[in-house]
């Protein structure tokens, strides 16, 4: 594919990680739009995975692959980041999206959940970036990191979850000190844009949604975009954390 205004991001790879459903598919198909191969990475959500892969290729071929690994792994990523140079000849763009969130109310709170929920949000998009690193400073590359609002303002039982958030908050802007000047790392907050798997009780959702600024909620595909905006529309934007969340962190209270 030819880079034009329309593409981008043709010539560029990028891996996406938990990239089956929700926000990391939404946030694939984006990218892909915008001219990317992608490498649509998953953990256990092979049909979710190889559903995508197909409907990517059938659009451009040989424009998306799948990858599983299991990302509390840390030994097993330098090996997700080989999979991908050896299908595509290089990485240019690393998207941390996958993560685990259930609450951990104190006095509940067991190591299991602990290394579970910091292991998926915070010390695996560190060692994935680690892994990515060498490719990324090749290709002038990007790193973009999924936090949450939560990040900063606490979460009523989720004390671990919203540690966990805190600390990649951190580490993304301490990466984007570390790796610059070749490697861009910024970060994407959202809000009420997609509901947990579950649901919510609707008058949760209702209060969630009255406390933010739009009194409405987002979807996957605003996050989506501000991930492309990162890729493809700010060179000069390093260390920053979006909040897309519909003015939800102006306050207002829990």
């Amino acid at each position: 594919m030819t880079h034009t205004d329309a593409t981008p991001l043709a010539g560029k790879v990028a891996l996406i990680t938990g990239a089956a459903r929700r926000l990391g598919a939404a946030t694939a198909r984006r990218l892909h739009a915008g001219g990317a191969g992608v490498a649509i990475h998953y953990r256990s959500s092979s049909g979710d995975a190889d559903a995508l892969v197909e409907t990517l290729n059938g659009q451009r071929r040989g424009s998306a692959i799948a990858v599983q690994a299991d990302l509390l792994d840390v030994d097993s990523l330098p090996g997700l980041v080989e999979a991908v140079v050896q299908a595509f000849g290089r990485l240019d763009i690393l998207v941390n999206n996958a993560s685990t969130f259930y609450p951990t109310p104190v006095g509940d709170i067991t190591p299991q959940q602990f290394e579970d929920l910091v292991g998926t949000n915070l010390r695996a998009p560190l060692f994935l970036s680690q892994a990515a690193a060498q490719q990324l400073r090749l290709n002038e590359g990007l790193i973009l990191n999924m936090v949450d609002i939560h990040a900063q303002r606490p979460l009523k039982r989720h004390p671990v979850y919203c540690s966990a958030k805190a600390g990649l908050v951190m580490l993304t802007r301490s990466l984007a000190r570390e790796l610059g000047p070749q490697v861009r790392v910024n970060g994407i907050a959202p809000g009420p844009v997609l509901w947990p798997e579950g649901d919510l009780d609707p008058g949760l959702k209702e209060s969630i949604i009255e406390r933010t600024a739009l009194k409405r909620p987002g979807s996957p595909e605003d996050v989506a975009r501000a991930a492309y905006f990162f890729a493809a529309e700010a060179p000069y934007v390093t260390g920053q954390i979006l909040a897309v969340d519909g003015g939800r962190s102006l306050g207002g209270g829990q």
